[in-house]
């Protein structure tokens, strides 16, 4: 249950990366980012609000929010700040980068993942899953060979390097997140750290984008970043569930979450219209074997 929840979780990012995509083309980045937090939240509002005026309408199901205290609070609010760091880097390098670079790179996030919850949880691969993980390493070597035929230099593209942080923040938020589950309710820390969020990106907006938004790039509203929230809000509910599952692995979960790089690879190719997809299709391609050799392993 819990790998087929995270396939699920992999095709809705997919969609995420595609609409985060169109809404950062010629946009400024710091607005998007802080609208994605607002709507994000307004999802989970009124789940928080029925949970405490009206608990007998939820009590009993996955979307009841339970009562915690500070202590638990602190843990939700270190996690808005991980992963609003890593969505900050990861929003300036997609709007700089093409979608079919940012997509792979980011399907290797897991190796990083998986170096964690061998030293931190104690999770051990079998011989397929190992497989898996060596296609994703090589996957990512291949992918900077593509990257130079558009002119893209790994060691000193500065958005690269944004992609590549966001993509440690991320595994640290997905280590982050298997410690959370086993002490916290799901839903409480999704409707809390999206809150917490809105309330992190309001001095940003304030002290860092407002004085100077006529010197940079302007702010357009495109309904694609009501989808971002969307599609997001939805793929991580089914990711945080799976990882509540008995049985889950962090290591496995991330991986198969990377599988959204088919959606946003197509879309890409077909909307985007980037170059060079034939050596990008390889990576790609690898990336499939490696989340089929995951599965495998997985059951």
């Amino acid at each position: 249950m819990w790998v087929l929840l995270a396939f699920l979780s992999a095709g809705l990012l997919g969609f995420y990366d595609v609409f985060k995509k169109q809404s950062l083309k010629g946009n400024a980045v710091l607005p998007v980012l802080f609208l994605n937090t607002i709507f994000s939240s307004l999802v989970f509002l009124p789940f928080i609000v029925m949970s405490i005026f009206m608990p007998q309408s939820l009590q009993g199901t996955i979307f009841y929010v339970p009562e915690a205290g500070w202590e638990a609070h602190q843990l939700i609010l270190i996690k808005s700040f991980i992963v609003l760091s890593s969505w900050m880097l990861g929003y300036f390098g997609m709007k700089y980068l093409p979608i079919t670079i940012v997509g792979p790179i980011n399907a290797t996030r897991p190796v990083m993942v998986l170096v964690g919850a061998m030293l931190l949880f104690g999770e051990r691969l079998n011989f397929y899953q190992w497989i898996g993980v060596t296609l994703a390493i090589l996957s990512f070597f291949l992918l900077s060979k593509s990257g130079q035929k558009e002119g893209i230099d790994f060691k000193h593209n500065r958005w690269i390097y944004c992609i590549v942080l966001a993509a440690v923040l991320g595994a640290i938020s997905g280590l982050y997140d298997k410690y959370l589950m086993s002490r916290l309710n799901p839903m409480l820390v999704q409707s809390w750290y999206n809150l917490y969020q809105v309330g992190i990106m309001c001095p940003v907006i304030v002290l860092l984008w407002w004085p100077k938004r006529k010197q940079s790039t302007p702010f357009r509203w495109r309904w694609t970043i009501l989808c971002i929230s969307l599609f997001l809000s939805a793929a991580d509910f089914a990711y945080f569930y799976s990882l509540s599952l008995e049985g889950s692995m962090i290591s496995i979960v991330s991986m198969v979450r990377r599988g959204s790089v088919i959606v946003s690879f197509l879309f890409g190719a077909l909307v985007f219209r980037e170059k060079n997809l034939k050596s990008k299709l390889i990576d790609l391609i690898l990336v499939l074997i490696g989340l089929f050799f995951l599965y495998l392993g997985s059951n």
